[in-house]
C-alpha cells in the first residue's frame, strides 16, 4: 500500500507533460491565427442578379447563415450546424445590371435561373479563400511565436485539418429546407405580415415573370392600333404627355413606360406618386430607370413615398420634383404638390370611412395650398395640376383646366366645380405591385397619353391597359374632348378602390 503513491508519482513524473503542453500551445496558436485570418481576410464579393454581395466566413458554435439587407434588417437561416458561420451581405444594386433587368423583358427570368450558380460560385471561392487565409494566418502567428519552420509547418497542417473538418460538418448537416423557415430581424420582422402568404405570392410571381416578355411585345403593337383610330389625328404641333401613377416597385412598369414613350413620341412623363412601396433607402435604385426615358419626368410624392424617395427621384438628370411649386416643361405650365402623409403600411388610415377627420383635413388642405400658389402666378392659371390623392383636387377647380391624381388604383374621370376643370385619376401603372398578385384576378397596368394642342388645350387622351400576371391582352381606348368646357366623348369611369 505504501509503495502505490510512489509508483503513481513516478509514472506522472515520467509522463511527457512538457510535450503535451507544447502541443496544446501549438494548437492554441494555430486556432488563434486561423480565427484572426478569417476575421480579417475571409471575404469575397459575388454578383447575385443585380446585387453586389459580400460573403464572409467566421468561427461559430451554432453555424447558421445570416443574410443582411441593410438597412432593412437580416434573415437567419438554420442552414447547417457549426463551427462555421456564413454571412451574406447584399451591399448594393449595380446600376447597369438593374437597368438591364428592367429594360430586358427576360432579364428577371434569366437572373433567377443564374442566381443559384452565382451563389454556388461565390461560396466555392469563399471556401478556397477562407482555407488559404486560415492556413496563412496560423502559419504567420506560429512564425512570430516559435520562429521555427517545424512548428510553422505543423500550424499550417492543423489549420487545414480544422477547416476541412468544419466544412465537412457543415456539408453533413446542411438543411435545404431552411430557406422555407427564415427568422427575421429588424424591419424585416414585419415582412411575413406585409407580404402575406409568401409561397402563394411566389407561385403567382413565377407566372407573372413569364408574362413580362408578352406584355412588352403586346404593348409594342399599340402604335399600330393608334393608326387605325381615325377619330382623332394629332398634328405635328401636338404635345404628348404620358400620365403614370402608383408604380409600387413593379419593374414591368418601366418596360411598358419606355415602349409607350418611344412609340407615342412622348414629350413629358408625369407621375402622381407611389413610385415605391415603403420609401426605404434600398428602393432608391428602382427610380434609376427614370434617366433611361430621355424625356422630362415630373413627379409628385405619394403616401408610399418618403422624403428619401423624393430626393432619389430629384437626383435623376431628367426628373423634376414638384412640392408646391409651378414649372414650365415642354411649354406646359405644370403645378404640383406632394401628399402630406407617409403611410407605407396600407392599413394605416386608408382613404375612406376609416380615415380620421384630421387626416382628411390634411389631404384637402394641400389642395388649398397649391391653389394659393397657383393664384400668385401672373395669370392665376396653369395648364396642368398634379396631386396624389383625388381628395386634394377639389380646391383646384378653376385654377387648372386639368388635374391629375392617382392613389385609387382605378381610373376615374370627372368634372370639378362648375365643370371647367377635368379631374383624371389614373389606375396603377405598376399593377398595384405585389398586392396586385394577391387577388383572384391580377391588377392590370394602366397609363394614359394626353394630347395638348398648340394653345395648350387638352384635345384628347388615350387610356392604355396592359394585362397583369397571367394576362397578356392590351387595350387602348381613345377619348376626344368636345370643346374646352365639354366632356370626353367616351370617358367612362370605374369604381374606385381605396389604397
Amino acid at each position: 500500500m505504501s509503495a502505490r503513491p510512489w509508483a503513481i508519482w513516478e509514472r506522472l513524473r515520467r509522463f511527457p507533460l512538457r510535450r503535451v503542453g507544447a502541443w496544446l500551445g501549438l494548437v492554441a496558436v494555430s486556432l488563434g491565427g486561423l480565427a484572426l485570418g478569417l476575421y480579417l481576410c475571409a471575404g469575397t464579393t459575388v454578383d447575385v442578379g443585380p446585387f453586389r454581395s459580400t460573403l464572409t466566413l467566421s468561427p461559430s458554435l451554432s453555424g447558421d447563415t445570416e443574410v443582411d439587407l441593410p438597412p432593412l434588417g437580416a434573415l437567419w437561416l438554420d442552414s447547417h450546424d457549426g463551427p462555421a458561420h456564413l454571412n451574406v451581405r447584399l451591399d448594393s444594386l449595380d446600376r447597369a445590371r438593374t437597368e438591364a433587368l428592367i429594360t430586358d423583358p427576360a432579364g428577371i427570368t434569366r437572373a433567377s435561373r443564374t442566381a443559384v450558380d452565382d451563389v454556388r460560385s461565390g461560396v466555392t471561392r469563399l471556401l478556397l479563400r477562407a482555407t488559404a487565409v486560415a492556413i496563412l494566418g496560423a502559419m504567420l502567428l506560429a512564425a512570430l511565436v516559435y520562429r521555427r519552420m517545424r512548428q510553422v509547418a505543423w500550424a499550417g497542417g492543423l489549420a487545414l485539418a480544422v477547416m476541412a473538418g468544419s466544412f465537412g460538418a457543415a456539408f453533413a448537416t446542411f438543411n435545404p429546407a431552411a430557406l422555407k423557415e427564415p427568422r427575421y430581424e429588424g424591419l424585416l420582422a414585419n415582412a411575413p405580415s406585409v407580404v402575406g402568404d409568401a409561397q402563394r405570392i411566389a407561385d403567382r410571381y413565377d407566372e407573372y415573370a413569364m408574362q413580362l416578355q408578352k406584355l412588352v411585345e403586346n404593348v409594342g403593337k399599340l402604335y399600330a392600333t393608334v393608326q387605325n383610330l381615325p377619330v382623332y389625328a394629332p398634328d405635328d404641333g401636338t404635345l404628348r404627355v404620358l400620365h403614370v401613377s402608383d408604380l409600387h416597385l413593379n419593374p414591368a412598369a418601366w418596360s411598358v413606360i419606355r415602349t409607350v414613350v418611344d412609340n407615342f413620341h412622348i414629350d413629358v412623363v408625369v407621375d402622381t406618386g407611389d413610385i415605391t412601396d415603403w420609401g426605404s433607402e434600398p428602393e432608391r435604385a428602382f427610380v434609376a430607370s427614370i434617366a433611361l426615358l430621355k424625356v422630362p419626368y415630373v413627379f409628385v410624392r405619394g403616401n408610399h413615398d418618403s422624403l428619401a424617395t423624393q430626393a432619389a427621384v430629384a437626383r435623376q438628370p431628367n426628373a423634376i420634383v414638384l412640392d408646391n411649386r409651378v414649372v414650365t416643361v415642354a411649354g406646359l405650365r405644370i403645378a404640383g404638390i406632394g401628399d402630406p402623409r407617409f403611410t407605407p403600411d396600407k392599413e394605416q388610415e386608408p382613404t375612406g370611412s376609416g380615415t380620421s377627420k384630421q387626416t382628411l383635413e390634411r389631404i384637402i388642405e394641400v389642395g388649398d395650398t397649391l391653389a394659393n400658389t397657383i393664384g400668385r402666378q401672373p395669370d392665376q392659371m396653369v395648364d396642368l395640376a398634379m396631386v396624389h390623392d383625388p381628395l386634394s383636387a377639389g380646391a383646384l377647380a378653376g385654377y387648372a383646366p386639368v388635374v391629375l391624381a392617382g392613389h385609387l388604383h382605378a381610373r376615374e374621370v370627372s368634372r370639378l366645380g362648375d365643370g371647367r376643370t377635368l379631374l383624371m385619376v389614373e389606375g396603377s401603372t405598376g399593377g398595384a405591385g405585389l398586392r396586385g398578385l394577391e387577388g383572384d384576378k391580377p391588377t392590370p397596368l394602366a397609363l394614359s397619353v394626353l394630347y395638348y394642342d398648340k394653345s395648350h388645350q387638352l384635345t384628347a387622351y388615350d387610356d392604355i391597359t396592359v394585362g397583369g400576371a397571367g394576362l397578356a391582352e392590351v387595350a387602348l381606348s381613345r377619348h376626344v374632348i368636345d370643346g374646352a368646357a365639354g366632356s370626353p366623348s367616351a370617358a367612362g369611369g370605374v369604381s374606385p378602390t381605396p389604397r
